[in-house]
């Protein structure tokens, strides 16, 4: 190994040792189930934005947008981000504070079980089948996560991606059992940081390297579609494609409503130790995923005029072009001995936000199993400890369907994000709103709702969207629709809810 690979090794496996030792360290901390959870409500407001938005954004951020820049041009990453930039900012200033007061009132600590709570499902039908959900779709979101990380160490040091996949995934599995939610939050607020570090490095040194920005708007330019915002470039015939007008806009656009279901970022806003600093944590988060979004779109057209230059070979495939900060930071490296830590913390930077969105993932998930499933559901009687205990052996678990899932190599990260996150949008989303906006949705209804809305994105991504057409929008829209129909339609043909209900609902939105 030469000097230059090991200064990016020993920087990485310092920065990955320093987020072992803090979940080491919150590990003393988890005096129960409650702080294991959700921190004990104790977060503080900046680092309460700062985790939500660096969970939110994963490996996608980095890897799957920068990418899809790459490759086929400005038009679907850029209605996918503001997408989401709204509807981040939607999210916090229509459920978080909301949702904090709700969920402290009622004493829900996990997004099945504030269902439960919120509509009196004493048998807990509704916190069993949130649970399903959680689990279902965060396996393959989790596993995307550990996919990005073995294709950065294969990428750069020639390491056999299985093997770097499953270290990763070990590295992650163990912080987050040790450490749980104040862990996850506290390695996610630093991840967001290097993030933030590794945007701006890469842009400055990409412009550069590629002979100015005019020279980056040329290239991109030189090739049909590529900075259209109605059609795309296919790399397969070199041709400009039109990505499908009006009604492929507005299906982008509505990765914003996923959001509104996504439990990672819902648990932020009920562990916040004081809900009136959220409109302070709004602001942060709101303003830091523009700017960040922009400069990963940016990153993939600056990378464009990289190969142009001639200093990077041309990615031709989803996959490959998925790497391409990789590759760039690859470049940054080779200026010497300091250029190689800066470029080994672009990479941490890259697993950063990769590992931010895994962790919250699986304590997610972990929570679903041990807290939702089994002690509500099936009654089983469990103290604290044992609690702890099975959570713990639930994230092995999910972090071994994860390993198995990610075991191609091949695989999209955007595609995969894309198809998870249209889960959680789907089936909790308008369930959400309703629940935290509309006193006279009902327990049925919210059980309709859910289930409709999952049900619909496997029928839609699998059954309705190959035919094609107008067909052909993403499957969170459809199904976000059809979650709220069934929702008011079911709510409106059964009883209302009892005055107990009523009053819980009248409270929180004081």
């Amino acid at each position: 190994m030469n000097t230059i690979s090991f200064c990016l090794m020993a920087t990485i496996v310092i920065y990955l040792l320093s987020m072992l030792a803090i979940g080491f360290i919150f590990s003393k901390e988890n005096g129960d189930s409650t702080d294991f959870y959700l921190g004990g409500r104790k977060m503080g407001p900046l680092v309460t934005a700062m985790s939500a938005e660096a969970s939110d954004m994963s490996s996608w951020l980095l890897m799957g947008l920068p990418g899809l820049a790459y490759l086929s041009g400005i038009c679907e990453p850029f209605w996918t981000a503001l997408g989401l930039g709204v509807g981040t900012y939607l999210n916090w200033l229509l459920v978080s504070k909301r949702l904090r007061r709700y969920s402290s009132n009622i004493n829900a600590y996990t997004v099945p079980q504030f269902f439960s709570k919120r509509f009196h499902d004493e048998k807990n039908h509704l916190s069993a089948i949130a649970a399903l959900v959680i689990i279902i779709f965060f396996v393959p979101y989790t596993a995307s996560g550990f996919a990005a990380c073995g294709k950065l160490f294969n990428s750069l040091f020639g390491v056999n991606y299985v093997v770097a996949m499953i270290v990763s995934a070990l590295i992650i599995t163990g912080y987050t059992i040790m450490g749980g939610f104040r862990a996850v939050s506290t390695t996610d607020f630093i991840q967001s940081c290097v993030m933030t570090l590794a945007l701006i490095v890469v842009l400055a040194f990409g412009i550069n390297v590629a002979g100015g920005w005019t020279a980056v708007i040329e290239n991109a330019k030189a090739l049909p579609g590529h900075i259209s915002l109605k059609d795309f470039y296919d790399a397969t015939s070199g041709q400009a494609v039109s990505y499908g007008g009006v009604i492929a806009i507005i299906s982008t656009l509505a990765w914003g409503l996923g959001y509104f279901g996504m439990p990672h970022i819902l648990l932020r806003f009920m562990a916040i130790k004081d809900e009136n600093k959220l409109n302070l944590s709004r602001r942060v988060a709101s303003v830091w995923v523009f700017i960040a979004m922009g400069g990963a779109i940016i990153i993939g057209l600056v990378g464009l005029g990289v190969t142009k230059a001639g200093a990077l070979e041309y990615l031709d495939t989803s996959s490959s072009a998925e790497t391409i900060m990789v590759k760039m930071s690859g470049l940054i490296s080779e200026h010497g001995i300091f250029a190689a830590v800066v470029a080994g913390l672009i990479l941490a930077g890259i697993l950063a936000a990769t590992m931010s969105t895994a962790d919250s993932q699986m304590l997610a998930a972990a929570s679903s199993v041990s807290e939702n499933i089994i002690v509500e559901f099936l009654g089983k009687k469990m103290d604290d400890a044992k609690k702890l205990l099975v959570a713990r052996v639930a994230i092995v678990v999910i972090a071994a369907l994860g390993v198995i899932f990610a075991l191609d190599p091949n695989s999209s990260v955007f595609r995969i994000v894309s198809f998870a996150w249209a889960g959680f949008g789907g089936a909790f989303g308008a369930l959400m709103l309703c629940a935290l906006f509309w006193k006279r949705t009902t327990k049925e209804g919210a059980m309709a709702g859910m289930i409709s809305g999952g049900a619909t994105i496997f029928i839609w991504k699998f059954i309705i969207k190959p035919i094609g057409g107008v067909f052909s929008i993403y499957e969170l829209l459809p199904a976000f629709i059809v979650s709220l129909i069934f929702i008011i339609v079911v709510s409106l043909l059964t009883k209302e809810p009892d005055k107990s209900i009523l009053d819980e609902f009248e409270k929180a939105r004081a």
